[in-house]
Order: structure tokens, then C-alpha cells, then sequence
């Protein structure tokens, strides 16, 4: 009996050790997510740590973290087990970063000029209440049916969804939140922040200052096969470059996200292992590298700072939104834009009134097109940062249908046949075309 307990704790003295082992690697990555995710949900979406704690790093690996926060320096700080300690401050204006061991933080940093200014008009030109609104034409009762579908039921969490709002000829006609949510709420957009990257390339093509078919200004690439890839191969994935995007393990995108000081640099030394315009990856690092050369087009980093939210934010009153940077000051264009639900809404019928907001054109309307337009390779299932329904991915609705799309089931779907946006959000993906079908099906 006494060889056998002895042999039973060696074994799980082994296990334990392995499990260590095998994780030990994951573990900078661990720490890295949970302590980022804990500032950002408490000091830029103004939440608690027991809510980033219960919901937003409430599945495994991640909640085996430890966690401490800092009220005072906003910060918060992760470990596994007392092991790789990983710490994320918030700065006004740029959001939650990770710090790392040469941080100073006295250290003076630029943050982005902001016009938020409030007119009297209704939302979506402004923010007041709109009008009240029946359309006939709308089964109202069938309509809030469908949008509650996509919500917990009877204590059932599975599903996860916080926020649906969906827009109709400009007209909010259904709006749900779940329980500690409402309209003044930020949600973390996570890969539809990439739409507002390739969207800045429209605004500058609009003014005369992008030729997205010139090739990517990369000097490393200069001197060899890399050198033939162009903007528009990047904004539509489809460099052939090599990128794994892999959130289960240290990939390229992990190791981007949670251990990289400058985001913009991850894409550039991958060698090629496609051709460009032959070869559709998607790629987080790609849309980071596309902010890399936003910044090559000004003078200062202070001009780039303030472009994203003077020409394309703040323009359109997405005024909740604020996307994060890195700690080398670069926004992370692949995945860290905050804002309200009506605010992403707002973005979605930019690009049903073909980038005119309110009379004033933010980007030619060929731009709206070409977002739209199948990236070869792609299966249909692809355009420029936008995810399409072109192959019929979703086969109950119109293959019009283009969105910007996040990690757990962000989404803004634009569908301008039928001149509707809707948006939904939350941490777990969802059956949309159930969703977008229950929606057109109240439309007659």
C-alpha cells in the first residue's frame, strides 16, 4: 500500500511537472492576455476587474492567471503560479499597453488630438434620440423575436452575446443588451478594427495622397522577390507571405499580440511562400504592418496619431471610439478598437452610403466597391479587410452581405440591397445566418 501512494505522488508530481513544461512557453502569453484584457475592460470600458475576471478571461488557459490590479497607476498585473509576471498600463488616449522591463514611466508620450463635438441632429448624425419611426413594411413582434434568439436564455451563457442593434433606412428598429450593458457601453472589436485600417488607405486615396497599386514601401523587401508586393495585395491578404494566425498557440499572431514591443515590424521579415495576388492568408501582422505604413505617409507621429480620428473617427461622431497602440506608439490595426455598439453601427453605414456621411464624401464610392470585391483565392469569402458573403457563406442571405468581423462573434453586417446594418456583439460566436435570417424574414 505504501508503494503505491509513493508511486501515486511521483506520478502526479511527474504530471505536474510536465503540464508545466509543456506550458511554460504559453505562459508569457497567458499572462500577457489576461493582464491586458484586465486594463483594458477596467480603465478604457470603465468595467470591474471581477467582471474582466468573470466574463472577458473566463476561459482556459487564461483564467488560470492570477491577477492584481494598481487603481492608482491603472494598471494590472498577471502570473501564473508566481511565474512570468506580465504587467499592462492604461494611458488617456491611447489605451491599455503590456510594459516591459525597460519601461520608464516618466517617460513623456504623444496621444491623439480629439474634436468631439455635439450637434443637435439624431443619431446617426448625431446623438440625440431619433424620431419616432414605424415602417409598415416591418414585422416589429417577429423582429424582436429574432434579436432575442441570440441571447442567453433560462441561464444557458453559452451563447454570450451582449449587444444586437440593427438599423433599418438609417432607423434603429431593434436594440437589445444583455444584463450590465447598454448603449454608453464599450466593446472591444477585436479584428473588425482591422475594416478601420484599410478604411484610413480609402480616405487618403479620396484625397489624392494613396495609389494602393503602388508597391509596398518596405526597403527590406527592395532586393528580392517581396519587392513585387503591392498595398492592395496586403489590404487584401493575399501577399504570400507567410503568417500563422493561431490563437490556441504561440503562432505568429500570440507572440505578435502579447510579446511585441512594435506590431508594425511582425509581418516584415516573413519570407514569401506564395505569389502575390495568388496566395489569400489571413493575417493580423499584415493589417499591423499596414499601420507601419500609415505612419511612413506623415512628416510627425503626432500627424499620424490624429489622422485615424480627424479624417474617419471623429468625422463620422464615432466619438466612444478609441483604438490602442502598442508600446512603440503604433496603433494595433489588427485588433484593439473599442467602441460603443451604435458607434460601430455608425461605421457600417459609412460604407452603405458609400463612404457619404451626411453630405460629406469620405472616400470615392468605388472604395465601398472594391472592400466588396472577392480577393482571389479567397473562395468568395474575402475583399479588402472586409469578409464577404459573395460564396455564399451565409445562404439565407443576399450575397451583397459585407462585414467587419472580431474574434468571439463581433460583427457589422452591411447588406445595401436590403439597407441594412446590423450589429452584433459579445464573447462567443453565434449562428448568424440564423440571426441575419430572423431579421430580412421581419422585412418584407
Amino acid at each position: 500500500m505504501k508503494k503505491f501512494i509513493k508511486l501515486f505522488f511521483l506520478f502526479l508530481v511527474l504530471s505536474i511537472f510536465y503540464g508545466l513544461y509543456s506550458y511554460y512557453g504559453r505562459l508569457d502569453i497567458i499572462t500577457g492576455y489576461s493582464s491586458k484584457s484586465t486594463a483594458s475592460v477596467m480603465y478604457l470600458a470603465q468595467r470591474t476587474m471581477q467582471s474582466a475576471a468573470n466574463e472577458d478571461n473566463n476561459f482556459p488557459p487564461i483564467n488560470w492567471a492570477d491577477l492584481a490590479v494598481n487603481k492608482e497607476s491603472k494598471s494590472a498585473t498577471a502570473t501564473v503560479a508566481g511565474l512570468k509576471k506580465r504587467t499592462a498600463i492604461y494611458r488617456e488616449g491611447l489605451g491599455a499597453v503590456l510594459i516591459n522591463d525597460d519601461y520608464d514611466e516618466n517617460t513623456p508620450y504623444l496621444i491623439p488630438n480629439r474634436n468631439i463635438t455635439e450637434n443637435n441632429l439624431p443619431y446617426p448624425y448625431g446623438n440625440l434620440p431619433q424620431k419616432d419611426t414605424i415602417f409598415s413594411n416591418v414585422d416589429y413582434v417577429k423582429l424582436n423575436l429574432s434579436v432575442k434568439k441570440s441571447f442567453d436564455v433560462e441561464n444557458v451563457d453559452s451563447l454570450k452575446t451582449r449587444a444586437v442593434l440593427v438599423i433599418y433606412k438609417n432607423q434603429i428598429i431593434a436594440e437589445e443588451y444583455a444584463d450590465g450593458f447598454d448603449e454608453n457601453s464599450l466593446h472591444l472589436g477585436w479584428s473588425m478594427t482591422k475594416s478601420i485600417t484599410a478604411t484610413m488607405y480609402g480616405v487618403l486615396e479620396q484625397q489624392g495622397k494613396m495609389d494602393i497599386n503602388q508597391t509596398a514601401p518596405i526597403d527590406v523587401w527592395k532586393n528580392d522577390e517581396r519587392s513585387k508586393i503591392s498595398i492592395n495585395n496586403l489590404l487584401q491578404m493575399n501577399s504570400g507571405l507567410e503568417w500563422i494566425e493561431d490563437y490556441n498557440t504561440i503562432s505568429d499572431v500570440t507572440k505578435m499580440l502579447f510579446l511585441d514591443t512594435n506590431m508594425t515590424l511582425s509581418q516584415i521579415n516573413k519570407p514569401l511562400v506564395g505569389k502575390p495576388n495568388e496566395t489569400w492568408n489571413y493575417s493580423s501582422g499584415t493589417s499591423n504592418l499596414l499601420s507601419g505604413i500609415l505612419r511612413q505617409q506623415f512628416s510627425t507621429h503626432q500627424e499620424y496619431l490624429d489622422f485615424w480620428y480627424s479624417a474617419l473617427i471623429d468625422r463620422i461622431g464615432m466619438n466612444s471610439m478609441v483604438i490602442e497602440t502598442d508600446l512603440s506608439g503604433n496603433y494595433v490595426g489588427s485588433s484593439y478598437g473599442w467602441a460603443t455598439t451604435r458607434d460601430w453601427a455608425k461605421f457600417g453605414l459609412l460604407y452603405l452610403h458609400n463612404g457619404n456621411w451626411n453630405g460629406e464624401q469620405l472616400f470615392d464610392p468605388e472604395w465601398s466597391k472594391y472592400v466588396a470585391t472577392p480577393t482571389n483565392t479567397s473562395n468568395g469569402e474575402y475583399g479588402g479587410h472586409f469578409w464577404l458573403n459573395a460564396g455564399g457563406i451565409y445562404p439565407d442571405v443576399p450575397k451583397d452581405l459585407y462585414s467587419a468581423n472580431g474574434y468571439q462573434g463581433q460583427r457589422v453586417f452591411i447588406i445595401p440591397s436590403k439597407d441594412l446594418i446590423v450589429v452584433r456583439l459579445g464573447l462567443a460566436s453565434i449562428d448568424f445566418n440564423e440571426l441575419l435570417k430572423g431579421v430580412l424574414e421581419s422585412i418584407e
